[in-house]
């Protein structure tokens, strides 16, 4: 059946959150695949030339809809892509940024983006009448029980990807780490590297499980994991963790 309902759309991949961490890799991995892709940025982006040339050296196309209902609704009315890769996160330190510049932090929390963003693109799909592979990069520990809004965004954002009736993977890595991150997070890969340490540890000590959930991940290996699950049939509507997207050829 999901093979019959991408007949019916393109063969085309929308890349939402391009320009970021693992986005700009999914970007790569699927134009050397073949896959006609689109890459995503926002209009009123300070790097948007830059990024409209790298991505078109790269093969790819690019598309500066609006981040509102109607006009990405007919953006995919459009383009009809058979796969939409949802790559969206905010940052304590971007919300803090946005504060200090005197706007409004809500506008940048993980409640707008992390779920906020990601629902827009599924709501679009649905409005736009079509039924692609909706790919959701979510985050290791995702469960219903915790009570950091970090988390709290993404569970929302799961279950109702699973409730909008389309056709999706959900991948939740731990740390995704790798030496071309724009912006040079010290804290965060130091905390990567001690618990990779720690979960090593673990692993000798007959805690494989958690080893393998939590490990940091590469943004390379990472993006190749994504781009491959979105392809293959029989990977949908499943949940992807950290161990599975390391070890999923």
């Amino acid at each position: 059946m999901m093979t019959e309902a991408l007949e019916r759309i393109s063969d085309q991949a929308l890349v939402a959150g391009a320009t970021g961490f693992t986005g700009r890799e999914v970007v790569r991995v699927l134009v050397e695949k073949g896959v006609p892709t689109i890459a995503h940025l926002r209009p009123d982006s300070t790097r948007l030339k830059e990024w409209t040339e790298r991505f078109q050296k790269m093969g790819a196309e690019v598309d500066n809809t609006a981040w509102e209902l109607t006009a990405m609704t007919g953006t995919f009315a459009r383009l009809r892509p058979a796969y939409i890769f949802s790559l969206l996160g905010t940052t304590r330190a971007r919300v803090k940024q946005v504060a200090r510049s005197g706007k409004d932090p809500k506008t940048q929390d993980y409640g707008a983006v992390d779920y906020g963003l990601a629902a827009l693109l599924i709501n679009a799909a649905k409005a736009a009448g079509i039924k692609p592979v909706f790919v959701y990069l979510s985050a290791a520990g995702t469960n219903a029980k915790s009570g950091s809004p970090y988390y709290q965004a993404r569970w929302k954002l799961e279950q109702e990807l699973i409730k909008s009736g389309l056709f999706y993977v959900i991948a939740r890595p731990s740390f995704i780490i790798g030496p071309d991150r724009d912006e040079k997070r010290a804290g965060e890969i130091y905390g990567a590297r001690t618990l990779d340490l720690l979960l090593a540890l673990a692993g000798i000590f007959g805690l494989k499980k958690m080893n393998g959930r939590y490990r940091s991940t590469s943004n390379t290996i990472l993006a190749q994991a994504l781009v491959r699950l979105a392809l293959d049939p029989n990977c949908a509507n499943k949940i992807f963790e950290s161990e599975e997207l390391r070890n999923s050829d």
